[in-house]
Parts: structure tokens; sequence; C-alpha cells
């Protein structure tokens, strides 16, 4: 036994022996290039990821990142910018016709807002001033607090006329009138209308209707005030002869607002065809 082992140990050393040198240097060589290459690579790959982990080389590569890349405010500049071009191009027609659109709108009436405030502050300065008057020619009250309807008394009127005398003896110790005041107002005249007591002449008419040219577009400025009006209503209730009426039956018949309406139009109408002088007896 002992030798047998002896020649199979003689056999391997034998086979060692006639080895080739070259052979065994060469795979010797590629063995140790396999692990310089090896090692070369990884020393490779570590100095790589040592340098890129740098803190330097991280912040240029942020930064680089940064300038590639576009910021938002870019992108959307440049988004606008390309709306822009294709609507001036292709979408031409749809924004002509937008601007059509807008130019074609007709421009708004005048301010009705505008014009309710200035007949707001007009009024109030009106009523204030009257307010103030030491002559008690006139007063003023408000219906249902309405500041564009109000009821006026004109207590007085010229004490030598047959109107004042006929005040006194029916114990009436003030004329009764009511005005409204248009949404353009002080630039249209105020409706003005009596309603007691029931007069005769004067340039009082059916419902109460006054027939003054003052009252009317033709003959209206803003200028005017309503203490002036009243003051010239109640010249011409004296000028025109005004008397209370007496009659028995129709002077307890109340003066109707449809009616002063109906009879002012008319009127007017009349003294536009012919003037403000008296008018030919077949017109009335």
């Amino acid at each position: 036994m002992a030798t047998l082992l002896r020649k199979i140990g003689l056999i391997r050393l034998h086979d060692r022996d006639t080895e080739d040198p070259k052979h065994h240097q060469g795979s010797l060589k590629g063995s140790k290039g396999n692990q310089k290459n090896n090692t070369n690579k990884h020393c490779q790959t570590a100095n790589e990821t040592n340098i890129l982990s740098t803190p330097e080389i991280k912040a240029r590569k942020l930064d680089q990142q940064g300038k590639d890349k576009p910021s938002g405010k870019d992108k959307q500049g440049k988004d606008a910018k390309e709306k822009q071009q294709t609507g001036g191009g292709g979408g031409g027609s749809g924004g002509g016709s937008k601007a059509t659109s807008a130019s074609s709108i007709p421009p708004l009436a005048p301010h009705r807002q505008h014009c309710t405030q200035v007949r707001t502050r007009r009024l109030m300065k009106e009523l204030q001033e009257i307010r103030r008057l030491g002559d008690n020619f006139i007063t003023v009250e408000l219906v249902e607090d309405n500041l564009y309807d109000w009821n006026v008394k004109l207590h007085q009127v010229d004490k030598d006329s047959a109107l004042w005398q006929d005040m006194k003896e029916t114990s009436t110790e003030f004329i009764l009138l009511n005005v409204t005041f248009p949404d353009n107002f002080p630039f249209s005249p105020p409706f003005m209308r009596v309603l007691t007591p029931r007069l005769e002449n004067g340039y009082v008419l059916d419902g109460g209707a006054i027939c003054m040219e003052l009252l009317t577009p033709r003959g209206w400025s803003s200028a005017y005030t309503v203490e002036a009006v009243m003051r010239q209503f109640a010249a011409s209730l004296v000028k025109g002869q005004g008397r209370i009426c007496r009659k028995a039956g129709k002077s307890k018949k109340a003066f109707s607002r449809k009616e002063a309406e109906a009879t002012f139009k008319s009127l007017v109408k009349t003294h536009e065809k012919y003037g403000w002088v008296s008018p030919p007896v077949s017109d009335g």
C-alpha cells in the first residue's frame, strides 16, 4: 500500500515537473492581470464615487441641471408667447371677432345713478333752504317720506287780492299743492298741481293743472328753485283773478291727478302750436 501511494506521489511530481513553465507563467500573469484590472476598475469606480460625492461637484451638477432645465416662469413666458403666436396666426379671425364684438358694444346711457344723486342733493338743499325761511311763505311735507314727492302749502298771496279775501272768509289757511320731481330733475321741470281748495280761474285748469310756461320743458331752467316757482304761482293766481269755488256740489269735488296730467298735456300742445298767448276761441 505504501508503495502504491509513493508511486502516485511520484507521478504527480513528474507531471508538475513536465509542465510548460511558460504556460505556467502566462497563467500566473493572466491571473495577476485580471486581479489588477479588477482592482483598477474598482479603484476607478471608487475614485469616481469619491469625487462625485464631494459637495462642490454636487453643487456644480445641480447648477448645470438648473441651467439646462427652464424655470417655471420661463416656461410660462414661452407658453404665453406660443399662444400669442398661434392666436395671431390661425386664431387671428377669432381675436378679430372678439375685438369687433368689444368695440361694437354701444355706449351706456347717461348714468341713472348719477342723475339720482344730483336730484337728491338738489332737493335736500332746497328743502333745507325752505325750512330756513322766516316769512312762513310756504311749508313742505314729504308724501310718505318720499323726497321726490312733496306736498307744498302756500300760506300767503297778495293781501290786497280777492283770493286772499276768499281765504279769510272761508277760513282757508293755505292752498295745498302736490309737486313731483322726475328722475332728471333739475334738468326737467317738476309736475305741479293744486289739491285743495278747488279754485276757479287764476290759470288753474281741470284736475288742478297749472298753466305756466316755466313748468314746461320749453320754459324750464335748472336754475329755478321750488321757492321761486311757488312765488311765481302765487303771482299768477292773483293776475288771473283766481277765486275759491263756492258753488254747491262743485266746491266739494276733489281734483284728480289723472285729470290734471291729461289737461296739462293738452295745454302744452296748444301753446306749442300758438305760443304762450291767448289761443283762438275755437281751440278753447
